[in-house]
């Protein structure tokens, strides 16, 4: 079955390695037939939630911005992929500002059932992107729908590029073909 794929890419740096794994789940998910688009942060305005919640009455953000796009990009996506890099032992921040902002989709008809991370590092330890998983399963959690589905790392990368020939480029294109 065909499904809607969206890639988000939250480095803001050229030639990023998180981006690398982004662009090879891409390749995969569009090999195997399906719809899918990449969106990257990079030149994106997002500003910070204000914690209002006048989008749980509204439906929509009081903050217009590159957010509004992107979200509503998630709510018709049947599959989310969050990319990022790895600063310390956390999500990027501009990964948690699109998740603080994703708060209209809470009471939405979003369509996302799988949820996948791929996160680089210059740490080579898999515990180094700990911090990022919990918190994008506290995203998760929060929409009942919704699962982690797979998740990919690569450490021990921490200058532009050089994930180009990480093993974990290779599983980023088969996690995304098999979506």
């Amino acid at each position: 079955m065909k499904k809607r794929v969206l890639v988000i890419s939250t480095s803001l740096r050229n030639n990023s390695n998180s981006e690398i794994l982004a662009d090879a789940f891409l390749d995969g998910a569009q090999s195997a037939g399906h719809e899918a688009e990449k969106v990257s942060l990079k030149n994106k305005t997002l500003a910070f939630c204000r914690g209002c919640l006048a989008c749980q009455k509204t439906g929509n953000c009081v903050i217009h911005d590159d957010a509004e796009e992107i979200l509503e990009k998630m709510s018709h996506a049947d599959v989310l992929v969050f990319a990022t890099p790895i600063y310390y032992y956390e999500m990027s921040g501009q990964m948690k500002t699109l998740i603080d902002r994703a708060n209209p989709l809470f009471t939405a008809d979003y369509a996302y059932r799988k949820v996948y991370l791929l996160a680089t590092a210059a740490e080579d330890d898999t515990h180094a992107m700990d911090g990022a998983l919990k918190g994008l399963q506290g995203f998760i959690d929060c929409y009942e729908k919704a699962e982690l589905a797979g998740t990919v790392f690569a450490g021990g990368v921490d200058a532009p590029g050089t994930a180009e020939d990480h093993a974990a480029v290779k599983e980023a294109y088969e996690m995304g073909r098999q979506v």
